[in-house]
């Protein structure tokens, strides 16, 4: 599998501070970048935005507005996930990536993080998917992969979906598809589970038991 730093993009170079409004439009024009990566000479300032292009007038240099630059960046040691969660926390479909002596590398693109997320075992791998909650402080990933490994399977990815103060959503991935056993387990160690089911003998029961009551109720 490839790493994440071989999709770093130079297909572009950033532009230069001393560069015009205009060559930044003209780029997004060609693009559809939601930013851009903006130097002085090697230095990295910041990123342009596609709407400030917009704003501004495109005979001004990039530099009468460097104040209004977005210093958002990533570096070339972090993993694929912390970098798919820059994104979503940038609403940006471009993160420079920079090394640890703040050396303008290059960009990642949306799209190709992306797809380098679609080839992971978590995507990629044959089996199901979990999501279940339990108070934030009584889960532990230990507990959750003795429950799985208990009941013959593997955990081919796990991740913290959501969490609040009191509640913590854990989605899993699971090398079975068959869960009905894995789901009781989950619920004698009380585990919510939020996912939906077919195999899911409880719920099952809980609606031949409820079908039964109307039933009886509209004779």
């Amino acid at each position: 599998m490839d790493k994440i730093t071989d999709f770093i993009n130079n297909q572009y170079k950033a532009l230069q501070v001393s560069a015009s409004v205009a060559d930044a439009a003209d780029l997004f024009l060609d693009e559809d970048y939601s930013h851009f990566p903006i130097l002085d000479h090697d230095v990295f300032l910041g990123s342009i935005s596609k709407e400030d292009t917009e704003l501004f007038s495109g005979a001004d240099a990039i530099n009468d507005h460097k104040y209004n630059l977005t210093r958002f960046f990533v570096r070339n040691n972090m993993n694929w996930f912390d970098v798919l969660e820059e994104f979503s926390k940038n609403h940006s479909n471009i993160l420079p990536v920079l090394d640890d002596k703040n050396n303008y590398l290059g960009f990642y693109e949306l799209d190709d993080v992306l797809h380098f997320f679609n080839e992971t075992t978590f995507v990629k791998e044959d089996g199901g998917t979990i999501v279940i909650e339990k108070e934030t402080a009584d889960f532990t990933f230990s507990q959750i992969c003795q429950i799985v490994e208990s009941n013959d399977a593997k955990i081919l990815g796990v991740f913290i979906s959501n969490k609040s103060a009191t509640k913590t959503e854990i989605t899993l991935k699971i090398s079975q598809s068959n869960f009905n056993e894995i789901i009781q387990t989950f619920r004698r160690y009380n585990y919510t589970i939020l996912s939906e089911h077919q195999e899911d003998a409880y719920l099952a029961d809980l609606k031949d038991r409820s079908d039964y009551l109307n039933k009886y109720l509209n004779i």
